[in-house]
């Protein structure tokens, strides 16, 4: 299903096909087969290929229309601007509503798509961004943002800033050299389990600390380029190392559930170092928007205290990424009377194990929505 896109593309997006396209694409699953439901459910991720998304055919066998999204960034984590991901949604929402006659659209914000979709809907409810931390962002003041009437979070984290603060390595002392590291916060360095939780404190101070030197030399990095070369080189990517280092991964006694040690990407050691987590390769630009937690506009909690509409917060209590206490925050930070938690006993990131813990967990999703 293609849909225009309300601003032009630019160079932020990788594919020259998509760049001459003008379209984003979305994957559609119809509850009846060439008739449209009346309503739609959105899978959002501001980077993740939704189009063949694991939801979609166990949604719409429940009566509802699945759509998977795409934002200008698929598959290209690297240069993610959140303001721009809100204007591709508010280009898919009014395509459905307007082109597609939905007459409900309910907003899926699944796993980093979660912040996203709190960020969209408090700019389709009360704009106030302008631009993107660092600039290149779309001005959602004069965007077309049409609301959602519901919001789901499905194994969604408070916001991709706070979820990386949370994963970044303290013991990295050189951002150049992964290997030269502070032995006192080496959270590898076969500590005893369950940690200290003293020792815990420090860590999470050390991994705050981090961040707020990246994001300062990012900053210092954008005036410089500034005043070098004016518009001419408005960002530059640069690298991360040591994003997957959560003490959580470790003692499952930190922000308890039934999930079992390690991560999504197998041995926290190994996923610690290589380039398949989190903000490992990004640019100034993307690192203020989405990583910064000083910066970004799209911290989860902070958004949803200002949305209007009803929000269902759904968590797997196997997920290794998404933790309890990240589903209670964006639960508790949602002022509506109908807001549910939904715990889904043994359910993990991506709903491994029998069919039925996602298909229950969509079931109480779409009896909720009715």
């Amino acid at each position: 299903m293609p849909v225009a896109m309300q601003d032009q593309m630019g160079g932020d997006v990788y594919s020259g096909i998509a760049r001459a396209s003008g379209r984003l694409w979305c994957g559609r699953e119809r509850t009846r087969e060439g008739r449209n439901a009346d309503t739609a459910v959105l899978y959002c991720h501001p980077s993740s290929n939704f189009v063949g998304h694991y939801a979609l055919d166990a949604t719409a066998a429940l009566g509802v229309d699945a759509i998977g999204a795409v934002t200008r960034y698929a598959g290209n984590d690297t240069q993610v601007v959140l303001e721009n991901c809100v204007a591709d949604l508010g280009s898919m929402i009014r395509h459905l509503r307007d082109v597609e006659g939905y007459r409900r659209v309910v907003l899926v914000g699944n796993s980093g798509g979660g912040g996203l979709a709190a960020f969209y809907q408090s700019q389709a409810e009360k704009p106030t961004v302008t631009d993107a931390p660092g600039g290149g962002g779309t001005d959602l003041t004069r965007a077309d943002l049409p609301p959602a009437d519901a919001l789901v979070m499905l194994n969604a984290h408070a916001g991709r800033a706070d979820l990386l603060q949370g994963w970044l390595d303290p013991a990295v002392v050189d951002e150049d050299d992964p290997f030269t590291r502070d032995a006192d916060l080496d959270l590898f360095a076969d500590r005893a389990l369950p940690l200290d939780r003293g020792w815990v404190d420090a860590y999470r101070a050390a991994q705050a600390a981090r961040m707020e030197r990246i994001t300062a030399w990012v900053h210092g990095q954008l005036r410089e380029l500034g005043d070098r070369h004016g518009d001419a080189v408005p960002d530059l990517p640069f690298r991360v190392h040591g994003t997957c280092a959560d003490p959580r991964f470790l003692d499952t006694t930190l922000d308890p559930s039934d999930r079992e040690p390690g991560t999504l990407w197998g041995d926290p050691r190994s996923a610690n170092l290589r380039p398949v987590t989190l903000g490992s390769l990004t640019t100034l630009r993307s690192w203020l928007s989405q990583w910064s937690v000083a910066d970004t506009n799209a911290d989860g909690p902070t958004c949803l205290a200002g949305v209007s509409v009803p929000v269902l917060v759904a968590y797997g209590t196997g997920d290794k990424g998404c933790f309890p206490s990240m589903a209670t925050a964006l639960h508790d930070a949602a002022p509506h009377p109908g807001k549910r938690l939904l715990p889904v006993p043994g359910a993990g990131h991506y709903f491994e194990g029998p069919d039925h813990l996602l298909t229950d967990c969509l079931a109480a999703v779409v009896d909720w929505l009715g």
